[in-house]
């Protein structure tokens, strides 16, 4: 009976309830005033990206104090710099970083570009998990191989671990696992883009060398070793289409196969005299090797016999092995041939390393003061300045902002790369120079130009340092050349 008394009080209040948040809605929708206003419309996405409400802790930092690590001995190079500069990485642990927004999207835009390439070789993407079990390490022996390398760890129950640095045993025990597998299923490349961890006695150089880090790891399972070598000499070749539409000059040269072991190694190196591995390459011939794979001494090239060795310096950025049998025998990853017999998998695995492309290529392609990125990375690809408040043409802000939808509509490709630099207490040359550090590869300044009979735009084109005034029309042709992914 109370039950019934109560629902019927209730069911009679409701009408003033409902009466009381319709006036409170109102009563917001009439205080609320611009900024809410504003508010609302970016959350439905009319509104154009706005540089006051990009994350980047400091917001752009100046001068030589940088906030590096500031621990003794800690070492610096130029990428490290521009990056922490620039609030796209912050210091965390030791080797460790807090990846930005900034970052994060441009190496969104690397990880497609891999995608694009280990997809277009037959690559299917997986994620395999990040705590490897010590009982697959003993049995590959590297468990105690990797030494202090490993980050080892033991769950509740004793169980050990590793925080893996690479997956051959993972990979190759999932495979083991699929007791059905067929010839005709061969070639079978599998790849992940994950976090990694090596305890690096001495992080440096930023992302260059670190103890967390993101790469791409992809592993091949062939019915022969000649089959195994034609997916070897694929994955080099998806590599070498990787880095040219990166603009990148690698070089593929003979490498050791250290722990990871196999029958054949390669690494690209990046070029840079801040690069921790010695290269020998003839000045004949094709032929390049890291140090460690040539005789001690020895200048004369040993494929053409008449060119000298010359000494340089690189930044690995991708690794390619040819691992025959070495881990498929020992965890019996098998496939069933045309005789439905089982077969022996030959494997390969390739690596490049995520985080370090992104650092190397800031390295190698900046200046010491601004950022210039491969074009295809850009994090955002087009800059808008308005004027700056107070100013003879404040009036224009309109203008600028109205350019940035219409840039979008225009040309499709740009829709969500172009930002609007909103901060008008600044004067347009100190917006610049933050664009320039930040390395937007155009930077479009809505100003006096702009309010003449035939307006016209500055754009500053930061790639190639010149600086033209285009109508709109002129803009829209320039811009519709620009390449994103």
């Amino acid at each position: 009976m109370m039950e019934a008394v109560l629902w019927l009080c209730w069911r009679k209040s409701l009408p003033c309830q409902l009466r009381a948040v319709t006036q409170s809605r109102r009563c917001l929708s009439s205080y609320a005033g611009p900024a809410l206003r504003a508010s609302a419309a970016r959350s439905i996405g009319t509104s154009p990206l706005l540089v006051s409400r990009l994350f980047q802790p400091s917001n752009l930092r100046e001068g030589p104090e940088l906030g590096l690590e500031s621990r003794a001995g800690e070492m610096t190079c130029r990428s490290q710099r521009l990056m922490l500069q620039a609030g796209l990485i912050h210091p965390s642990n030791p080797g460790c970083y807090y990846y930005l927004p900034v970052a994060v999207r441009a190496m969104e835009k690397l990880v497609r570009l891999i995608d694009q390439e280990m997809q277009g070789i037959g690559g299917q993407k997986l994620d395999m998990p990040s705590l490897c079990a010590a009982e697959l390490w003993r049995r590959s022996e590297r468990w105690d191989l990797m030494g202090t390398e490993l980050f080892r760890l033991k769950d509740r129950h004793g169980a050990e671990y590793c925080l893996g640095p690479t997956h051959e045993e993972a990979v190759t025990a999932l495979l083991a696992s699929q007791a059905t597998l067929s010839y005709r299923q061969l070639p079978l490349l599998l790849y992940q883009v994950t976090r990694k961890f090596r305890d690096e006695p001495k992080p440096k150089f930023g992302l260059l060398r670190g103890r967390e880090f993101y790469m791409k790891d992809m592993y091949s399972f062939d019915t022969s070793e000649e089959a195994a070598h034609l997916t070897y000499q694929a994955v080099c070749q998806a590599y070498s289409r990787l880095f040219t539409r990166l603009g990148l000059h690698c070089v593929q040269v003979q490498a050791d196969t250290g722990n990871i072991g196999g029958k054949l190694s390669h690494e690209f190196q990046l070029p840079a005299e801040i690069g921790e591995d010695r290269l020998l390459v003839c000045g004949n011939c094709a032929f390049s090797a890291n140090v460690e794979t040539i005789e001690p001494g020895q200048t004369d090239c040993p494929q053409c016999h008449k060119g000298t060795l010359a000494e340089s310096k690189g930044i690995e950025v991708g690794h390619t092995f040819y691992l025959g049998t070495k881990y498929s025998r020992i965890f019996n990853a098998t496939y069933n041939n045309a005789q439905n017999k089982p077969v022996v998998a030959e494997m390969g695995c390739f690596g490049l390393g995520v985080t370090r492309i992104l650092a190397a290529a800031i390295e190698v392609l900046s200046p010491e003061d601004a950022i210039r990125w491969p074009g295809l990375l850009a994090p955002y690809q087009v800059c808008v300045l308005t004027p700056k408040r107070g100013s003879k043409i404040e009036e224009l802000a309109g203008v600028a902002e109205e350019l940035c939808h219409s840039l979008g509509e225009s040309v499709p490709r740009l829709k969500g790369e172009v930002v609007l630099d909103d901060r008008i207490q600044q004067t347009i040359g100190k917006r610049l120079k933050d664009a320039r550090l930040l390395g937007y590869p155009y930077v479009i300044v809505v100003g006096q130009s702009a309010a003449e009979e035939q307006p016209r735009f500055e754009v500053c084109c930061q790639q190639s340092g010149e600086t033209v005034f285009l109508s709109r029309e002129g803009l829209i042709d320039l811009l519709s050349q620009v390449e994103t992914v």
